[in-house]
């Protein structure tokens, strides 16, 4: 490339980098802004709220969770007690 020619990229470049800063910084640019930002913001909110109800269902889960093993534990404990009485049964027969 030629002198002048990588003169004239750099020139442009600098006007349009210029100008781009120009149209950055508009009013109607903030308007933009304040929109995707807002936008962005209700998102936030949506999601927050279903991590919520997911974070309560977990806990609703993980309880009756909790039930269903404290349930069986107690069965089984029934279980061990019957099995342990019917052996002192027997052995008292003896």
């Amino acid at each position: 490339m030629s002198f002048l020619t990588k003169l004239g990229l750099f020139a442009g470049g600098a006007l349009f980098g210029t100008g781009g800063v120009a149209i950055l910084s508009s009013k109607d640019a903030k308007k933009v802004y304040t929109e995707c930002t807002a936008a962005v913001l209700r998102g936030k909110d949506c999601v927050v709220k279903q991590a919520n109800v997911l974070k309560e269902n977990c806990e609703d889960i993980v309880a009756d969770a909790s039930d269903i093993n404290e349930a069986r534990y107690a069965k089984a404990a029934e279980m061990e007690l019957a099995q342990a009485k019917a052996l002192v049964e027997a052995n008292q027969e003896d």
